[in-house]
């Protein structure tokens, strides 16, 4: 299980409970380098709706209802290649 995995499990755990680190680590692992803007990380999400995920920091922590947002779309992009 790899570094990613392993936050992946704890995101599904516990949303509430992520650092923004990780989040922006598993970010960048699915959807490449985003574009930012001030605070605001947009990544394309190609194959999720919608097709972009808008994440910022909330002190260290990320915000809960992001991480529910990367992911559904992970597992969107998931399962559309299991098809």
């Amino acid at each position: 299980m790899t570094g990613t995995d392993k936050i992946l499990l704890r995101m599904a755990l516990a949303p509430s409970g992520v650092r923004f680190a990780d989040l922006l680590k598993v970010c960048r692992h699915y959807f490449g380098e985003p574009r930012v803007r001030g605070s605001h990380h947009v990544f394309k999400a190609p194959g999720a709706k919608p097709p972009v995920v808008d994440i910022q920091p909330c002190g260290a922590s990320a915000k809960a209802y992001q991480v529910r947002q990367v992911l559904a779309a992970i597992g969107e992009i998931i399962g559309r290649e299991a098809k």
